[in-house]
C-alpha cells in the first residue's frame, strides 16, 4: 500500500538548447527602411543643417559668408517682416476654413449619396492636378478680371460691399486684393481637404446611422453625434494638408495679389533670389517652420485625435 501511495519522482528538467535557432531575415526590415532613411538624410536633414548654418552667418555674396553665430538675424527678420507672418496665417486660416466648409458637404455626398457617380465625382475632384499649379492660378486672373461675370455677380449680390467693409477688396475690383489671394488658395488646396474627408467618412459603418435612426435621432443630431465625431481624423488631416502649404505659399500672392498682400513666402523668395540675403532668408524659413510646428502641435492636442488618415 505504501508503494502505491508514493508520488512518482519529479521529472528532471530538460536541458536548454545551447544554440537557439537563428531567426532568418531579421535584418530585412532594416534593409527595407534604409532607402527611405537615406532619402531623408540627403534631401531633408542635410539641407536643413545647411540652412541652419546659413541663418547664423554674416558677410556678403562678394566677400563670402562665414559662420559667426549671429543669432540676431532671427530677431531682425521677425521684427522687420512680422506683418507678412500675420498675413500668411490669416490668409491660410481663412482659406482652410473655406475649404472645410466647401469640402465637407462634397465629401459627404461622395461617401454616402453619390452611388454610381462616385468615381466620376472623384475624377472631377482630382482633375485640377492634371494641370500645373501655375496654370491653375493664372486661370483665376481671368475669372476675377475687372468687369468679368463673376465680379459683376458679386457686385449685384452686394457681396463686394461686405468685402470692401472688411478691407478684402477695393471698390469693384477683386484682383490684387486679399480676396483674390484667398480665392486662389482655396481653389488650389481644396482637393487636399476633400480627399482625407472622403477617406474618413467612407470608413464609417452605415449601421451606426441606422442605429441612430432607430433611437429616434434626427438627421442633424445623427450628424452632430455620430458622423462628425467619427470623421474628425479626416478633418484634422485635411486642415493640416491645407493650412501648412497655404501658409508658405507665394504663387497665389504673387500672381493674384499686390505689394500689400505679400505673404512670408514672397519675402523668403525675394531674399533668396533677388536681394541675395541668404542669412535673412534662412532665418525667415526657420521662424516659419517653428511657428507652423507650434500651431500644428497645439491644434492636434486640442482636436483630441491622433488617428490621422
Amino acid at each position: 500500500m505504501s508503494t502505491l501511495t508514493e508520488a512518482p519522482p519529479p521529472l528532471a528538467p530538460e536541458a536548454p538548447d545551447p544554440k537557439p535557432p537563428k531567426r532568418r531575415g531579421r535584418w530585412t526590415p532594416y534593409w527595407l527602411l534604409l532607402p527611405g532613411i537615406l532619402w531623408l538624410l540627403v534631401f531633408f536633414a542635410l539641407p536643413m543643417i545647411y540652412q541652419a548654418s546659413t541663418s547664423v552667418q554674416t558677410g556678403s555674396l562678394e566677400e563670402g559668408y562665414k559662420v559667426t553665430w549671429h543669432f540676431t538675424t532671427y530677431w531682425d527678420a521677425l521684427s522687420a517682416y512680422w506683418p507678412q507672418f500675420v498675413r500668411s496665417v490669416l490668409y491660410a486660416g481663412t482659406a482652410t476654413i473655406l475649404c472645410l466648409l466647401l469640402g465637407y458637404p462634397l465629401a459627404y455626398l461622395i461617401a454616402f449619396r453619390a452611388g454610381r457617380w462616385r468615381n466620376l465625382i472623384m475624377v472631377l475632384v482630382i482633375a485640377p492636378f492634371f494641370t500645373s499649379f501655375l496654370i491653375r492660378t493664372l486661370a483665376w486672373k481671368t475669372i476675377l478680371a475687372d468687369g468679368g461675370p463673376l465680379v459683376g455677380a458679386l457686385d449685384t449680390l452686394h457681396v463686394l460691399d461686405v468685402t470692401n467693409w472688411l478691407g478684402w477688396t477695393a471698390g469693384d475690383r477683386v484682383l490684387a486684393t486679399p480676396l483674390a489671394v484667398v480665392c486662389g488658395l482655396t481653389y488650389n488646396f481644396l482637393p487636399f481637404m476633400i480627399l482625407p474627408l472622403y477617406t474618413s467618412l467612407e470608413r464609417i459603418d452605415g449601421r451606426l446611422h441606422e442605429a441612430a435612426g432607430d433611437l429616434y435621432a434626427r438627421p442633424w443630431t445623427t450628424f452632430r453625434k455620430v458622423t462628425f465625431p467619427l470623421s474628425m481624423p479626416g478633418v484634422v488631416s485635411g486642415t493640416l494638408l491645407t493650412f501648412i502649404p497655404a501658409t508658405g505659399d507665394y504663387v497665389n500672392a504673387d500672381l493674384l495679389g499686390s505689394t500689400d498682400t505679400r505673404m512670408v513666402g514672397n519675402v523668403i523668395q525675394t531674399q533668396f533670389l533677388r536681394v541675395l540675403d541668404y542669412p535673412t532668408a534662412a532665418a525667415l524659413s526657420f521662424i516659419l517652420m517653428a511657428a507652423i510646428l507650434l500651431m500644428v502641435t497645439l491644434y492636434i492636442r486640442r482636436s483630441g485625435t491622433e488617428d490621422l488618415v
